[in-house]
């Protein structure tokens, strides 16, 4: 069975998309970079290593026509993202489903290439968990060797969209032998994107 890559993506409509990018490039142009930044990362990751599944919000956006219709969809769910991470990672790591190691990523990485998803995948060999840090403190990747065995308080208490994020996650792992790759940069902000 093929590793599982996940793409947590959100349906690009003005205002339910990089708001905080939006307040400070406008809603429309927020909408507009992550709708193409989106699609590429999705043109470029496919490789026949691995399967794409994409996590959509809002769960209505599955028969949404914007995603290229041979990659399968599964929505978010409820809850928090920590909560909605940790339920993602369980479910297509669940050996019922697809017995393979599992990673996890956002789709506004725009430095995001198949050689960093294919490091996450190799550090798990000698790893239960990796992260792929980013330049604010957060992660633009988790991925584990065998999900359905994470201790049930993943990703609880983590002080999300800070500089905290990726030391709290990796408290929540107790036990786990942890693996760090690549640090990447995500866009969150007009800053971030004038970065990339």
């Amino acid at each position: 069975m093929k590793p599982t890559l996940i793409i947590m993506i959100k349906e690009p409509r003005a205002g339910r998309v990089k708001t905080r990018l939006g307040r400070d490039i406008g809603q429309i142009a927020a909408t507009w970079w992550f709708r193409h930044q989106s699609a590429r990362l999705i043109r470029r990751l496919r490789d026949p290593r691995w399967q794409i599944i994409l996590a959509v919000a809002p769960d209505l956006a599955v028969a949404a026509r914007v995603w290229p219709a041979d990659i399968a969809r599964h929505p978010q769910g409820p809850g928090d993202l920590g909560q909605r991470m940790a339920r993602l990672l369980r479910h297509f790591g669940h050996p019922r489903i697809s017995p393979g190691p599992v990673c996890l990523i956002g789709a506004d990485i725009p430095g995001i290439s198949p050689a960093h998803v294919g490091r996450a995948f190799a550090a798990l060999g000698a790893h239960d968990v990796v992260f792929g840090p980013a330049m604010d403190g957060g992660y633009w990747l988790i991925g584990a060797k065998h999900p359905s065995r994470l201790p049930p308080g993943l990703l609880s208490g983590v002080r999300w969209s800070s500089p905290q994020a990726l030391a709290d996650s990796i408290r929540s792992l107790p036990g786990q032998r942890i693996a760090l790759i690549d640090q990447l940069r995500d866009v969150d902000t007009g800053a971030d994107l004038h970065c990339v």
